[in-house]
């Protein structure tokens, strides 16, 4: 197992303690299992579903702000899947992880054409393009399944290492205010009060803290769920959000997608200590 002390000092400075046992410093600092830090981070996760929902519920706020967290967390998140979480998948399942990358990333593309056609993440939605209630209901279901392995990318992460949570911690993170925004957006164009909508994101929340349950339980099982996080994490960046990225006109949306790849080489260059 690799030793990531940089970035495990830098976090420990912010929380007060070392946040897992699989790494021994000369602190006496009390260790945080990483199961203990992947649910609470799964919750701050959760929390920002919610606030997403929120800001669709509670006033009309400025939707174009959103299109830039879309872009900073494409390009974030297909950063990390490529860099971080596929070549770890490798190293902990041999070959055998390449497919159950391409599995994640099927099962995703399976459901939103199947569960959920004519839907794309971060667009956004019209009160006449969902008329009717099943359909927003589909939606959800789509957005619910993503959501969970959300919360088992994270887990998964940080059962291999600190630095691989936290940084798949980070890349959920910047997607999940536009997901809140945008399952309460489905819901009140098909019709629903105010407070389904803000509860559909509130489902969005709970379902990345039970992927993070579901890998606490399973944790021995780490070597197939992060690969199968890493095929949702791809299929989420390259063939939800980039597509909505390319909607915008000029260059400014591609150099935030640019933006965020070079967060992670940022991070791994000041942080990741080899």
């Amino acid at each position: 197992m690799r030793r990531y002390a940089g970035f495990d000092g830098f976090v420990a400075l912010l929380i007060g303690c070392y946040p897992s046992p699989l790494h021994s410093y000369p602190d006496s600092l009390p260790d945080l299992h990483p199961i203990t830090t992947s649910l609470l981070l799964g919750l701050t996760a959760a929390a920002a579903n919610v606030f997403g929902g929120a800001i669709i519920v509670q006033r009309n706020w400025e939707r174009r702000y959103l299109k830039y967290f879309v872009a900073l967390g494409a390009g974030f998140m297909l950063a990390t899947s490529l860099i971080e979480m596929v070549p770890e998948s490798l190293e902990l399942r041999g070959r055998a992880a390449a497919l159950l990358i391409l599995a994640g990333y099927l099962i995703v593309h399976f459901f939103e054409h199947t569960v959920t056609p004519h839907f794309h993440f971060g667009e956004e939605t019209h009160h006449d393009e969902f008329v009717h209630r099943h359909k927003s209901y589909s939606v959800l279901m789509g957005l619910l399944i993503h959501t969970f392995f959300d919360g088992i990318a994270i887990a998964s992460g940080f059962l291999v290492s600190n630095w691989l949570g936290w940084i798949i911690f980070l890349a959920v993170f910047l997607h999940k205010i536009p997901e809140g925004f945008t399952v309460s957006s489905v819901m009140l164009a098909s019709g629903t009060s105010r407070g389904s909508a803000w509860g559909a994101s509130v489902l969005l929340g709970a379902a990345t803290v039970a992927g993070v349950f579901t890998m606490a339980v399973f944790r021995h099982n780490v070597a197939s769920g992060l690969p199968l996080a890493a095929g949702v994490t791809i299929y989420v960046a390259a063939s939800d959000l980039i597509p909505e990225v390319n909607k915008e006109p000029g260059v400014k949306m591609a150099l935030v997608v640019f933006l965020g790849v070079a967060m992670l080489f940022l991070l791994d260059h000041f942080f990741h200590v080899h």
